[in-house]
């Protein structure tokens, strides 16, 4: 997947990543649609650091989720 177009697609494709990374049982609380192209950068960001880690803390986790509740369309 080439990541470095700003697309919606890119956008749905790397919250999907993120949460199989992170397992998380509530994914429909994370819906790839909710998210916008206008924060690609926060979410690229958040999705390379999360690729690049072999592992999460839960303190990690839990900061993740509340950063990706932060970028979510209202």
């Amino acid at each position: 997947m080439d990541l470095s177009n700003k697309t919606q697609e890119n956008v749905e494709y790397m919250i999907e990543e993120i949460k199989n990374k992170l397992r998380m049982a509530s994914g429909s609380a994370m819906q790839p649609s909710s998210f916008s192209v206008d924060q690609y950068d926060d979410i690229f960001d958040v999705y390379d650091l999360i690729m690049n880690k072999p592992s999460l803390s839960i303190s990690e986790v839990e900061a993740i989720a509340s950063e990706l509740g932060r970028l979510r369309r209202k």
